[in-house]
């Protein structure tokens, strides 16, 4: 196998995908062993909220790198399910904010095992320093593309 630069860079993208669907399955596992039903993509919406709630969509949408159309129907599913529901902001009416029901905070308990085990098994054995070195490649790599 030869080794240019476009061979690693290659391959290095193609494992960044590769990382990103194994978060996604493993979370969606946890949800379908645990009969919660929730996508990956409601999930990451829930944990922007769990975050900083009562923040506008487009903020929700920035955060999760979702369009506005994608932002509208996962905030449909979510209000639908009663984890979260949408107010009109005081100082602007034509904006509306996202806040978590006492449903959505609860699930968070719940969930939040889950979250912190992946992450251990994912750091399990990686120094810091390279983790902190991968995450300044990567944001090289998304300044690069812009």
């Amino acid at each position: 196998m030869v080794n240019t630069e476009y061979d690693i860079v290659a391959s290095f993208t193609r494992e960044i995908t590769r990382v990103n669907l194994a978060f996604k399955q493993h979370i969606q596992l946890k949800l379908r062993q645990n009969n919660i039903d929730l996508t990956f993509e409601m999930l990451s919406v829930l944990s922007c909220l769990w975050e900083q709630d009562g923040i506008n969509q487009q903020e929700i949408a920035n955060i999760t790198v979702k369009d506005k159309a994608s932002m509208t129907y996962l905030l449909d599913n979510l209000t639908k399910r009663e984890l979260v529901y949408r107010q009109e902001d005081d100082t602007d009416r034509r904006n509306k904010k996202v806040y978590l029901t006492s449903k959505g905070k609860e699930l968070r308990v719940q969930i939040q095992p889950w979250v912190t085990e992946m992450f251990g098994m994912v750091g399990n054995n990686l120094p810091a320093d390279s983790v902190k070195s991968l995450t300044q490649t990567l944001e090289k790599i998304r300044e690069n593309l812009r």
